[in-house]
C-alpha cells in the first residue's frame, strides 16, 4: 500500500465557493463554506501514480463565511458583510434534509479510484465520493509535495452539485437560488503516520 500519512485536519483546509443565483440574486449572497475537520490517511508507494487515500468530512462541522476566509477572496463578489441571520440560514439550509441531511448522512466519504498523469505536468485523482449514500466518481486535479515526514496535497476545480447528486437550492420559484457550479479548493497536509501515532497527535 505504501507510506501511510495521516491527514492533520488543525493544518488542513477545504473551501467551497457557491454563488446565487436567480432573478432576485440581489438579495442574496455568495458564501464560502469551509471545512477543518478532514481526517483519513494516505499511502504513498514509491511509484506515487499508485499512490492511495481515503478521506472523511464531516458535515456538521463545515463552516459558513468565517470572516478570515471572506477576506482572503480577492473578488469583489465576497463582502465582508454578512450577517449573523444569512450565515445561520444558510448553514441550516445546507444541512437540512434537503441538501446534505447531517441527521442521516454524517460524513462525505472520498476514495482514490487511480491515479494518472495530467497535461499540466500535475497528476489527476479519479475519486469514489459518497454523499448521502450516492457514489459518484469525479477526476480532481492534485498536486504533491513530499518531504521526509510529510505530505501537502493541495489542487481547486469546478465542480456542480448536480454532479453529487444533489439539487441545489432554490426558493420563490427560483427567483432566489443557488448556482449549481460551485468552486473547490484544498490544501490537505499528513503526517508519518507511525510518528503521529508516537506523539499522540490524534
Amino acid at each position: 500500500m505504501g507510506t501511510p500519512y495521516d491527514v492533520v485536519a488543525q493544518e488542513s483546509l477545504l473551501t467551497i465557493l457557491v454563488y446565487r443565483g436567480g432573478t432576485l440574486a440581489s438579495a442574496g449572497h455568495n458564501h464560502v463554506i469551509a471545512s477543518h475537520d478532514l481526517g483519513g490517511t494516505v499511502y504513498v508507494p514509491a511509484d506515487p501514480m499508485r499512490a492511495s487515500f481515503e478521506l472523511h468530512l464531516p458535515v456538521a462541522t463545515l463552516t459558513v463565511d468565517e470572516a478570515a476566509l471572506r477576506a482572503q477572496q480577492v473578488s469583489a463578489d465576497f463582502p465582508a458583510d454578512v450577517s449573523e441571520s444569512a450565515r445561520a440560514g444558510t448553514r441550516r439550509n445546507m444541512l437540512g434534509a434537503a441538501l446534505l441531511d447531517a441527521e442521516h448522512s454524517p460524513e462525505i466519504v472520498l476514495r482514490a479510484l487511480r491515479m494518472q498523469k495530467s497535461a499540466d505536468a500535475g497528476m489527476l485523482a479519479r475519486v469514489q465520493c459518497m454523499v448521502r449514500g450516492q457514489v459518484r466518481t469525479l477526476a480532481v486535479p492534485v498536486r504533491y509535495e513530499r518531504g521526509d515526514d510529510e505530505l501537502i496535497v493541495s489542487g481547486a476545480l469546478p465542480l456542480r452539485q448536480t454532479d453529487l447528486g444533489l439539487a441545489p437550492f432554490s426558493a420563490m420559484l427560483g427567483a432566489l437560488q443557488v448556482q449549481d457550479e460551485m468552486r473547490v479548493s484544498f490544501r490537505i497536509v499528513a503526517k508519518g503516520a507511525i510518528k503521529t501515532k508516537l506523539s499522540g497527535t490524534p
